[in-house]
């Protein structure tokens, strides 16, 4: 009997030893939990936070037609309402990761007591709500075993918090718009555009299954690089909805035996379209940031704060005038690079081997190469030998970009044959640019020739001229003038030398109306109408026009010796087309941050510069260009020696060609009432040009950008772009109709003079 009673003593002993550990454990887990959640065991978020947890949330940049242009991001992620996510991926998110996401408050015990069950293993323990915490709030979990563990009590603590704060939807929209999918692609949508090229609304099923089965892990699961264990995966997924009932048997079989197709397209700030406009538009932006604070005092970050950019540009028109730059400048560039073979210090033409060398110095010293050598501390003579040694690379070109194997040195001299390219639209009635294009691949070439490059603009300067002789002297494009010899004497207009211009072919066209000489760019008329008026009343003009690039005060101006960006070029001849009043070139409407907000609504810059009369008349002027003068080839398409194209136009068109001195400069200006477009095309350096005037001339370089572009924006109906007449104003002062037929004189030669503009 005494055994017996010591042993039930000893048994007694060990049940209370038993109930203080079982006791002192629960207690012990509690104050560890009571520890994280007063953040004694590390950082844990406030209220606040929890409220308005950081997310790094790309700022878009949106079409006035709804479409997203492009994004500056830190990290690429535009946040997804839950009414706005595919139920696809609602479904495919709850059956795979967290099957109970309705039924608990954060922590799923049953799913937690099975962890525990496989020795600690995830087991399926970890919530949507616990993955949403760790992702907000300390991201990958830490190697040391201590660490973990109080990374993991703290994830339990905030994911009852969350559960707290959010609703279930909110949670799940939260948790899809934070995850990273590799590939520059944070959050859902941009997952969705990046794998699928697709809004994640429109991800079908089988889609939707294999963006959530990267989940697990993005980068193994990372269906572009590893297509057979993605599909294994979405497989597991879509069984996962088998088992929820979301689908059933049949519909899975059938699933699971389709391949992954991907339509992969990682998105950068070097990809899409409107690239160069994109860059315009951030060094705009980080001005304005500096000026329009928040209420804190403190910036925006346009990399962070998710604002939204509502811009101007339309993404068809904008599309359709990078398509119509491709198909022209890929013909003529091939053509630029038969004429420049064989050719001595080509593409350069007429400069001595110092100056090429000057200028392949130049673009050197202006590379990236240059720079990276410059920082490492290497000296001028290593640089310089590097560009020697050669090596393989990737290099532009029109098919495509081409592996090939050559010295940096003869690669700087291979871009400089490229022919470069600005191109602007705007409606003229709203002052909003269409369409901007800086270049011909802003990965490449990085200079933007809209908004930065002042080019020399040729004959387009002219109408500035016939528009200031018909305001101060009262002419009208009917007026007639005689196209022959002409001398401005030293000293007229401050002149050094007596000044003897002559047309491009060196002939003379005798009595010819205003609107013949601007239809056939007549140097010589341009000329006179310049030593009747001066050119300070021309500088002028131009300056109501919105040009303010420098412009010497000078004669030669008439033929257009003068640098003026395609932007502003595009708003001077737009008044023209708005009746005389110029409005100031806007590609933002207005400026929003994330939750909708607006912080700035643009209000366009405008000004009455001439009287509705006479900009009608510069309108007819500009009409006779290309009815009759060096721009009619519009009406059948062809190009001189270079290809024929399908466009054809019979409505009214006012438009005009430049050609600068040595055709460095092409020019096209051309408008119809709701829509003025400039298109400028020469090489980089002004020394790299063609040769012969007959593809070196505005109609035959600019020109046909020009028709190609207008013919894609007629052929889609929903742009509207008008062919109707310019507006005739009411009681019309100034005679536009010069139904009169003026008889050719007799050529009459003029040689020894060098022709300066054509």
């Amino acid at each position: 009997m005494a055994t017996k009673k010591v042993e039930n003593q000893d048994f007694s002993k060990y049940i209370k030893w038993f109930w203080k550990l079982f006791l002192g454990g629960i207690a012990f887990i509690i104050l560890l939990f009571l520890f994280a959640s007063w953040g004694l065991l590390g950082y844990m978020p406030s209220f606040e936070k929890l409220e308005n947890p950081d997310s790094n949330v790309a700022t878009e940049i949106i079409s006035s037609d709804g479409e997203v242009l492009g994004k500056f991001y830190a990290e690429n992620r535009v946040p997804v309402k839950f009414e706005d996510l595919s139920p696809n991926l609602v479904n495919a998110l709850v059956a795979t990761e967290d099957e109970r996401f309705y039924e608990h408050s954060g922590i799923d015990a049953r799913g937690t007591l099975r962890a525990v069950v496989m020795l600690g293993r995830d087991g399926g323990a970890s919530t949507i709500t616990q993955q949403l915490a760790k992702l907000l709030f300390h991201g990958e979990r830490s190697k040391n075993k201590i660490v973990a563990i109080t990374q993991k009590i703290k994830e339990w603590v905030i994911a009852v918090r969350l559960e707290r704060q959010y609703t279930k939807k909110e949670i799940l929209a939260m948790y899809l718009n934070e995850v990273d999918f590799v590939n520059h692609a944070i959050g859902i949508n941009s997952a969705a555009k990046t794998y699928f090229n697709k809004n994640q609304k429109d991800l079908t099923i089988e889609e939707s299954a294999v963006i959530i089965g990267m989940l697990t892990n993005p980068s193994r699961f990372n269906p572009n690089r590893f297509p057979e264990r993605s599909t294994t995966r979405r497989n597991v997924v879509l069984g996962q909805l088998v088992r929820n009932e979301i689908i059933n048997e049949k519909e899975f079989d059938s699933l699971k035996k389709l391949p992954v197709i991907l339509d992969f397209k990682p998105e950068s700030h070097n990809d899409g379209i409107a690239t160069y406009f994109r860059e315009y538009l951030r060094d705009y932006m980080k001005k304005w940031v500096k000026d329009h604070p928040k209420e804190d005092g403190t910036e925006y970050d346009i990399y962070r704060d998710g604002l939204k950019i509502y811009v101007t540009i339309d993404s068809k028109m904008q599309q359709y005038a990078e398509e119509a730059v491709e198909q022209h400048l890929t013909i003529l560039q091939k053509k630029f690079f038969d004429l420049s073979k064989g050719k001595k210090n080509a593409p350069f033409i007429n400069i001595s081997n110092e100056e090429t060398d000057r200028i392949l110095k130049r673009g050197m010293k202006s590379s990236e190469r240059w720079r990276l050598m410059k920082e490492e501390g290497k000296s001028e003579e290593e640089i310089i030998k590097s560009f020697d040694v050669k090596r393989k690379m990737k290099v532009f070109s029109w098919k495509g970009e081409k592996d090939t194997l050559m010295t940096p040195l003869d690669s700087i001299r291979y871009y400089k044959h490229f022919l470069q390219t600005g191109m602007m639209a705007m409606e003229p009635q709203t002052g909003h640019i269409k369409v901007w294009v800086g270049g011909i691949n802003q990965k490449y070439f990085q200079y933007d020739h809209v908004g930065q490059g002042a080019r020399q603009v040729g004959s387009t300067f002219k109408p500035f001229v016939y528009a200031t002789a018909i305001e101060q002297l009262g002419m009208s494009p009917c007026d007639t003038i005689i196209d022959g010899p002409f001398t401005m004497p030293k000293g007229k207009w401050g002149i050094s030398a007596a000044w003897s211009p002559t047309n491009s072919d060196g002939k003379y066209k005798g009595m010819v109306t205003l609107s013949q000489g601007l239809a056939n760019s007549l140097n010589p008329v341009s000329a006179k109408l310049m030593d009747r008026i001066g050119p300070k009343a021309v500088i002028n003009m131009a300056r109501d026009l919105g040009v303010t690039s420098e412009i010497p005060e000078q004669p030669a101006i008439a033929l257009g010796a003068v640098d003026i960006t395609v932007e502003q070029m595009v708003g001077a001849f737009s008044t023209y087309a708005n009746k005389g009043v110029y409005i100031k070139p806007t590609f933002i409407t207005r400026i929003e941050d994330k939750n909708g907000i607006v912080l700035e609504q643009i209000i366009p810059e405008s000004k009455d510069v001439m009287n509705q009369d006479v900009a009608y008349a510069i309108i007819k002027l500009l009409e006779g260009v290309t009815q009759s003068g060096t721009g009619q080839r519009l009406q059948w398409g062809g190009v001189s020696g270079l290809t024929q194209y399908d466009y054809k136009f019979s409505n009214p068109i006012a438009g005009k060609t430049g050609t600068s001195q040595n055709n460095s400069d092409g020019w096209f200006m051309g408008m119809v009432p709701n829509l003025a477009t400039g298109i400028w095309v020469g090489n980089e350096d002004r020394s790299a040009h063609f040769r012969q005037t007959q593809f070196g001339q505005g109609a035959c370089m600019a020109l046909p950008i020009w028709g190609l572009f207008m013919d894609k924006c007629y052929k889609d109906k929903d742009l509207s772009v008008s062919k109707e007449a310019f507006e005739r104003p009411k009681d019309l002062s100034i005679r536009v109709d010069c139904n009169k037929k003026v008889v050719d004189s007799t050529s009459i030669e003029e040689p020894g003079i060098e022709e300066f503009d054509f």
